[in-house]
């Protein structure tokens, strides 16, 4: 018989930079690590590479428009938070059109541009991570294995 594959969920993270700084939104009202900033991100949906997810979750959480072409994929981390095991992409954004603004009020509720080692605000701890590796030259972590 065929052994079945094991599943998990896979998201994607956009780094998008101008300047040195790193652009951030604050989490509001989703139960989960609210008033922490972070970057753009979301789950893959399925039926979609994963550029292509993360083009989309750039463009509903900041109204900019990147292009699938335009994002490099820097880090990829390996979570287990709260019982949950899922794969993180992080990719960087190396052009885009728009000026960015709150797409989804009611997921976050700022919007800045702060340099990574000027961070004086909560960070999603995972995302922290990744940032500090892709600074680092280090394409991969995991986070949250007691292992």
């Amino acid at each position: 018989s065929k052994r079945e594959r094991f599943k998990h969920s896979s998201s994607v993270f956009v780094v998008i930079r101008k300047e040195g700084q790193i652009l951030w939104l604050r989490r509001s009202q989703t139960g989960w690590l609210d008033g922490c900033y972070s970057i753009p991100a979301g789950a893959i949906d399925g039926g979609e590479p994963a550029q292509h997810a993360a083009a989309r979750e750039a463009r509903e959480e900041t109204c900019l428009d990147i292009q699938a072409c335009n994002l490099e994929l820097r880090h990829v981390i390996h979570c287990m938070t709260d019982g949950d095991e899922w794969m993180g992409h992080f990719f960087e954004a190396n052009k885009w059109t728009g000026n960015p603004r709150l797409g989804e009020p009611h997921k976050h509720d700022d919007l800045c541009w702060v340099r990574l080692d000027q961070t004086s605000f909560p960070v999603v701890p995972y995302v922290m991570q990744a940032l500090q590796c892709i600074k680092q030259g280090q394409t991969f972590s995991r986070y949250g294995w007691k292992c």
